[in-house]
């Protein structure tokens, strides 16, 4: 009944247009009506708390980095390695958009933007090499959803915080899945463009490939002291964001020198508003998780699945379906912050380690940003290369496929998360 009356009061909020902090909100107030206990006063508190978290500080300096890299001449820089060391190749676009879409999300940390900046600068020139416009964007929006995966991750931080993980753990967890994202999606895009007559760039000689380095190698330089910084305990998450950020600064204003100081003003304005979209949300989802844990929703759920807690390969697909089901419908972020308070628990009574479930949940999760209707992710790469959402969703289609191709050999073979996570993390 408990969980009805949740769903119930979520499910009309949204329904009738409320954003999702609010219906969050709404559910939480509808909980404390059911377990007769309704005080504004613990709403509130519970608001002002879900924002005091010092891991939380590393949200909006991420965001931050994310957009200096886009104004600061970073992202582009980025490309250009890519372009210099696989741009001959047959189909070489493509592969130049994997891997520039593993090497920016390794920078920024967010699917939407890196899509967004890849679909501006790589999908007019697959369109002219004879790439299809869908086709090309497609492939644009699945390497995006790496973003999330590999260090640094705002998803990996949001489900730390509301689950009580190891964001540092998390981060190193995600390196070995998102490079098997990347190769799933180069053995998909052969497979669809191996009959396609396009324009083939000339091979870069040695000199250009290490003109092409040396001119990144300020970009490339942030997540290998992320990783290392991140491995050996030299900064916590929240310490790694805010060097993020002041390195994007520096390299974009003193170095690239494409960062303007009279831009300062605007990438700042931009970065807060992301910031308080995701931090309100945040507050909102905290308060309605501490009403969950007094309602006992997780003791609830694992009554329902309860059948499968003895198979812990059954019981991940079970999640999972949960978590493609919510997510054709709902954004990443809420995703995390709704549910994780509720299935974290039963993967912990099953004996799944919280590591690899964070890992398997933020996966499942980032490919439900391309999965239509809502898709975020495919409505940003639609907006930014002004294509229909029809070209798009077929477009996508096989890379969402290779990308839930990979979940699966990660639900069936852990070890592909939690031998390399075990390394990694020391």
């Amino acid at each position: 009944m408990t969980i009805l009356v949740f769903l119930g009061a979520l499910a009309t909020g949204m329904f009738i247009g409320m954003p999702i902090a609010f219906a969050l909100l709404l559910a939480a107030v509808a909980l404390m009506f059911q377990q007769d206990m309704f005080d504004s006063q613990i709403i509130a508190q519970n608001l002002i708390n879900g924002t005091t978290s010092f891991t939380l500080m590393a949200v909006p300096f991420f965001l931050l980095a994310g957009e200096v890299m886009n104004v600061g001449g970073l992202s582009k820089r980025i490309v250009r390695v890519a372009l210099a060391l696989v741009g001959h190749r047959k189909g070489g676009l493509g592969y130049v958009t994997i891997v520039a879409s593993c090497l920016l999300a390794s920078l920024s940390g967010s699917a939407v933007a890196d899509a967004a900046a890849l679909a501006t600068l790589l999908v007019p020139m697959m369109v002219s090499a004879g790439h299809g416009r869908g086709q090309s964007c497609g492939l644009v929006a699945a390497g995006g959803i790496i973003g999330p995966i590999i260090p640094p991750s705002i998803p990996f931080i949001l489900f730390g915080v509301s689950g009580g993980v190891s964001i540092s753990k998390l981060f190193l967890a995600g390196i070995v899945p998102g490079i098997l994202m990347g190769a799933g999606l180069a053995f998909a895009w052969w497979y669809v463009s191996r009959h396609d007559d396009v324009a083939v760039h000339d091979k870069q000689s040695w000199g250009d490939v290490l003109a092409a380095l040396k001119e990144g190698i300020w970009a490339l330089f942030l997540p290998a002291i992320i990783i290392f910084g991140l491995k050996f305990g030299i900064f916590t998450p929240t310490e790694a964001a805010v060097v993020a950020a002041v390195y994007s600064l520096f390299v974009a204003i003193v170095i690239y020198k494409e960062l303007k100081f009279t831009q300062i003003f605007d990438v700042l304005v931009t970065a807060t508003k992301s910031t308080g979209i995701v931090m309100f949300l945040v507050a909102a989802a905290l308060a309605a998780a501490w009403l969950i844990t007094i309602a006992d929703l997780p003791g609830q759920m694992v009554e329902l699945l309860k059948p499968l807690m003895g198979n812990q390969t059954l019981l991940l697909l079970a999640i999972v379906a949960i978590l493609f089901a919510v997510g054709c419908v709902m954004d990443l972020s809420p995703i995390i912050l709704i549910l994780t308070p509720v299935l974290l628990p039963v993967a912990k009574q099953a004996g799944i380690n919280e590591i690899y479930f964070g890992v398997i949940f933020i996966v499942c999760g980032s490919i439900g940003l391309i999965t239509p209707p809502v898709g975020t992710v495919l409505n940003v790469v639609a907006g930014a290369t002004k294509s229909s959402m029809t070209q798009v969703v077929r477009g996508v289609a096989p890379f969402l496929l290779s990308h839930s191709i990979v979940l699966l050999l990660m639900i069936f073979f852990p070890a592909l998360v939690i031998v390399p996570a075990k390394w990694f993390g020391g």
